[in-house]
């Protein structure tokens, strides 16, 4: 059985100035978090895990993840597969190419696999974020597309994760999120440190049974 306690109070292990302790690394995170998972949790961790490697990020990926049974992972994906495909459509504009080329659709698909757990036919749904995602896109530093981008995916993690706070929901939500901070200490590591300061910060917040600000 997972202790999802612990787990969430044992989180934010961080030093002072927002870097990994040598020897350590998200590798290192994840593993002890997965050591206080059940088995089944675990699973569904490196379901999410999965689906941070782009090479795994083909329609099969995406057909299965829609038809998920945890909610987390089956609307991260959703999203997932949204942003991907407004960034294809976005870059086929940029270079005249047919606006649909190489976008991952179940479009024309006569298999009932193709269909997600809601019914809809593998397209992602509904995309709320659509007019944010383009407004990001259209931004003319490649840095500050990629943080425009970043930050309406935290968001949509906070909103997946909204009164989840010591369940397996909390614990994705975190990995999600640290897993955007693992990118950002690589590309720009003061906007990476920055980015760990809010995590922390949202982290305590929960375990005090409250959210709080900056």
């Amino acid at each position: 059985m997972s202790n999802y306690e612990y787990i969430i109070a044992s989180l934010p292990y961080l030093t002072l100035d927002f870097k990994y302790a040598e020897g350590t690394g998200f590798g290192k995170v994840i593993d002890e978090i997965r050591r206080d998972l059940s088995e089944g949790d675990a699973a569904q961790l490196d379901y999410l895990l999965k689906g941070f490697d782009g090479e795994a990020l083909n329609a099969d990926f995406y057909a299965e993840a829609l038809r998920h049974r945890n909610r987390f992972l089956r609307e991260y994906f959703r999203f997932d597969l949204n942003l991907r495909n407004a960034k294809v459509r976005f870059l086929n504009t940029a270079l005249d190419r047919p606006c649909d080329q190489d976008v991952l659709t179940g479009a024309g698909s006569l298999d009932d696999t193709d269909l997600d757990i809601d019914l809809n036919r593998f397209s992602g749904g509904e995309f709320e974020e659509a007019e944010k995602v383009s407004q990001a896109l259209d931004r003319s530093d490649l840095i500050d597309r990629e943080r425009g981008l970043d930050e309406i995916l935290w968001a949509k993690i906070d909103a997946l994760g909204m009164f989840h706070y010591f369940d397996l929901t909390a614990v994705l939500a975190y990995v999600a999120k640290l897993h955007i901070v693992d990118r950002w200490l690589a590309l720009d590591e003061e906007a990476g440190r920055e980015l760990f300061r809010k995590l922390v910060k949202e982290v305590k917040g929960t375990f005090k049974g409250v959210h709080y600000e900056g």
